[in-house]
């Protein structure tokens, strides 16, 4: 049983600056909750009941969001706005929810061997604090994974197919179709040179790894710009041991650029009752503007 999740979320944020220069770019706001929160409900909604958050520097705003503020409880509940404060007050109640320090920014890699002494000898699911996957269907993505992990007792990582032109900007798989959306990995690329990409179906954000995924994380060396790279760790144990891909069934909602970051935005607000009917009369009036 996978119960436990680890969530870095200690990158500088560079792309959304100034904006990212005190807040992190994993509290930058979907609509109304920051993009942490769709992290965690995700993982909350796979089963996950013991979530590690990976934090640097300037990232104490994450701490104080998933904890209790008494203060502002007390204002909502004389002010009897009893609906919103019961919202409130979800958050902290998600899960079990642990910080833990990443005292350099050495790499994605670094940050995940954060969090091997709170993890032991345990798999666990990996999701990436900025990123937010949406399900097809009933399973979250991460249930997804940990199905596959349940079938195959080896780590899985996600897979989203990419377009051609783009796939270069990405981490990508080698590796044997087995089943139905379901792949045995062989080795990964990262940022493939168009034209020599082993496949198109890149990197999306959430993994399942076995303990020794760590011992991997020790023996890499640092890369560029002097950092420990995940796929570095995940290259090595693939060739010692079985590891899976799977093509989620789903989408990515890809908020690490600015233009991006306003599409998701426009789009999660147009799926919501209280607010797609305004905006859609507010996006074709404007469009009108443009022609």
């Amino acid at each position: 049983m996978i119960r436990k999740a680890v969530i870095p979320a200690a990158g500088f944020g560079s792309r959304f600056l100034p904006a990212t220069k005190s807040q992190p770019k994993e509290m930058l706001p979907v609509v109304d909750k920051p993009v942490i929160h769709y992290v965690v409900e995700e993982a909350v909604a796979s089963g996950i009941t013991d979530i590690l958050m990976v934090i640097g520097k300037s990232k104490r705003s994450i701490e104080e969001y998933f904890d209790r503020n008494f203060e502002l409880e007390a204002e909502l509940e004389a002010k009897h706005k009893y609906e919103l404060l019961e919202e409130i007050r979800k958050i902290s109640s998600l899960a079990n929810i642990y910080f833990v320090w990443q005292k350099e920014m050495k790499g994605l890699g670094d940050a995940v061997a954060c969090a091997r002494s709170h993890i032991g000898n345990e798999p666990f699911a990996l999701l990436l604090g900025d990123t937010i996957l949406q399900s097809n269907s009933a399973r979250p993505v991460t249930r997804q994974l940990i199905d596959v992990y349940n079938e195959k007792n080896a780590s899985v990582v996600s897979l989203e197919e990419v377009p051609k032109e783009k796939v270069s900007r990405y981490g990508v798989m080698a590796g044997e179709q087995e089943a139905d959306r379901l792949y045995r990995v062989s080795d990964f690329v990262e940022k493939p040179e168009p034209g020599t990409e082993p496949s198109l179906l890149a990197f999306a954000g959430r993994y399942v790894f076995t303990p020794e995924i760590f011992d991997y994380l020790v023996e890499t060396k640092p890369g560029k710009n002097n950092e420990i790279q995940l796929t570095d760790a995940m290259r090595q144990m693939v060739q010692e041991r079985p590891m899976y891909g799977w093509q989620i069934e789903g989408r990515r909602y890809d908020i690490g650029n600015k233009l991006d970051y306003i599409k998701t935005n426009i789009e999660f607000a147009l799926k919501r009752d209280d607010l797609r009917g305004k905006l859609s009369e507010y996006i074709k009036e404007t469009a009108k503007g443009l022609a």
